[in-house]
């Protein structure tokens, strides 16, 4: 009888230990997710997917999320923790996924979830703010690269519209920012739009992509506040107008090869940390250290 009591009592107490630590554990826990698509998957693996991964991922999204658990960004993070006894939690998702919305996450799709169809509802099966500010303390985001392809127009600027022109996107921002700034106990990290090898890509068009990524830089992003920029458009250009032929998987391939992927989930890494616990202030938009 002894011995059963004896044994109740040490399961309870490890029940209480377990208890304890994992109180612990939650009350310092940062939890962030990445929402993105392609470019960001190359980024969060630190490579390009593989042909059966491709072919996985077109047949069943879950079954491929259980078998790529693990990536570049991630194992950075879980070294993190063990070095420095922290405890951040990464995730990924697809944001738009294909269906039922759409595979488009431009500023215009960004303005259309968040701000026009905001509330605790999801849209098209794809969570507003409300629903995920709440779990999560850092949300990066992104744009794919057809974002580049700016387009010229004589009409009216239309926050409704989809046409992806310098005013319409301007004012998409304007009112993600606004939005943005409504939940200020979160931390929004944006990449600066990606652009596309010069095989693919209009010179006018490279052209109004970097005057938008100049506004973007010099004048919506604002200091002191929760949104912050990690500037892939700058990794990719190195100063010119196109994504370099060097760090792309092919000359007409605008994803971003193995080499630029793990230099870019090492640089994404250390800006998300100097964000999360110094506001950003140790980095420059690149992830490099000032």
């Amino acid at each position: 009888m002894s011995t059963k009591i004896t044994i109740s009592a040490l399961m309870a107490l490890a029940l209480l230990l377990g208890s304890c630590s994992t109180g612990d554990m939650t009350e310092n826990e940062v939890n962030i997710i990445f929402l993105h698509h392609s470019t960001g998957d190359h980024i969060w693996n630190g490579q390009p997917p593989s042909f059966s991964r491709k072919v996985i991922r077109k047949l069943s999204p879950q079954l491929d999320k259980k078998l790529n658990s693990k990536g570049l960004l991630p194992s950075l993070f879980n070294t993190h923790n063990e070095t420095h006894k922290t405890n951040y939690e990464v995730v990924e998702q697809n944001f738009p996924k294909v269906s039922p919305y759409g595979w488009n996450n431009y500023p215009f799709d960004y303005y259309n979830i968040w701000v026009k169809h905001a509330g605790n509802n999801l849209f098209k099966e794809e969570p507003t703010l409300e629903l995920l500010s709440p779990k999560y303390d850092v949300i990066v985001f992104k744009h794919c690269y057809p974002v580049s392809s700016i387009v010229s127009t004589t009409d009216s600027n239309n926050i409704e519209s989809y046409q992806r022109t310098l005013g319409n996107y301007k004012l998409q921002y304007l009112a993600l920012r606004d939005k943005l700034h409504t939940f200020p106990q979160t931390k929004f990290i944006l990449f600066t739009g990606p652009v596309q090898v010069q095989a693919n890509l209009e010179t006018e068009e490279a052209l109004r992509a970097k005057k938008f990524y100049d506004w973007v830089v010099s004048e919506w992003d604002q200091p002191d506040d929760n949104i912050f920029l990690w500037d892939l458009y700058a990794l990719q250009t190195e100063g010119g107008l196109f994504f370099k032929d060097e760090h792309a998987v092919s000359p007409t391939d605008s994803h971003p090869n193995k080499t630029f992927s793990t230099q870019a989930a090492k640089l994404l890494f250390e800006r998300i940390i100097d964000i999360t616990e110094n506001s950003g202030k140790n980095t420059l938009l690149t992830g490099h250290k000032k």
